[in-house]
């Protein structure tokens, strides 16, 4: 790979390039948090050649939001199925607003 190349993942969202330690430690939690989170299928992180877990600023941010919810009273399990459900949602609402400007009807308002 070329040096170029390798600057070019610098602005990649879903590049793997963060430990477990460090990405615990940016998001001030514990490795076993980050453990619990993929086991409840939450995020699934990469696995460097030798076995560990590599996480992406993408996947950072879906952490730091389950951390939010956990932080807030949510059980992890709950706080991971909100999450999942929020993004589907999105999807959904993107989905959908496609549809209508591709058909030219109005789109309607997103429910709140």
């Amino acid at each position: 790979m070329t040096a170029d190349a390798s600057f070019d993942r610098l602005d990649d969202d879903d590049y793997p390039a963060y430990t477990m330690g460090r990405a615990a430690e940016m998001l001030g939690t514990t490795q076993g948090f980050l453990r619990a989170i993929g086991e409840a299928r939450l995020i699934t992180p990469l696995r460097s050649a030798g076995g560990h877990r590599r996480y992406s600023r993408y996947q950072l941010r879906i952490a730091a939001r389950a951390r939010e919810l956990v932080d807030q009273g949510t059980p992890i399990e709950a706080a991971c199925r909100i999450i999942i459900l929020e993004d589907q949602l999105e999807e959904a609402q993107r989905i959908n607003a496609e549809h209508h400007k591709a058909s030219g009807s109005p789109n309607p308002r997103p429910a709140a």
